[in-house]
């Protein structure tokens, strides 16, 4: 398993942009597949944007298309989410998921064994 921290949430306008970043422990970083997830308060888990591990991959949930954008530093052994044209519907803890190479079902929580603890973006209206 990949141990995962996340960072970069916090306060901002609605309209406004966040860069989250997900810092991966370990030397096997470049074999692991990566999802963002969120979860507001009261509602499940939903997808955000996915990375795959080799060929770097991404794939998105319609409603982050255009705004979101989800990118891997190997060097770095980190993944980030870069958010645009943030709203208040946006507000939630955002949590980094990591799985070996292949996620079958990159949408689903229960893909990922790795997770981080979350960071919280509050987006103001």
């Amino acid at each position: 398993q990949v141990q995962l921290v996340e960072s970069g949430g916090g306060l901002v306008q609605a309209g406004g942009s966040l860069r989250l970043s997900c810092a991966a422990s370990g030397r096997t970083f470049s074999n692991y597949s990566f999802g963002w997830f969120r979860q507001a308060p009261g509602k499940e888990r939903e997808f955000v944007a996915f990375i795959s591990w080799s060929s770097g991959v991404t794939y998105y949930a319609d409603s982050m298309k255009g705004r979101f954008t989800i990118s891997r530093d190997n060097a770095k052994n980190t993944v980030y989410l870069q958010m645009n044209s943030l709203k208040s519907e946006d507000t939630a803890v955002y949590y980094c998921a990591a799985d070996w190479k292949t996620v079958r079902s990159p949408v689903a929580t229960e893909s990922y064994g790795s997770w981080g603890q979350g960071t919280q973006v509050t987006v103001s209206s």
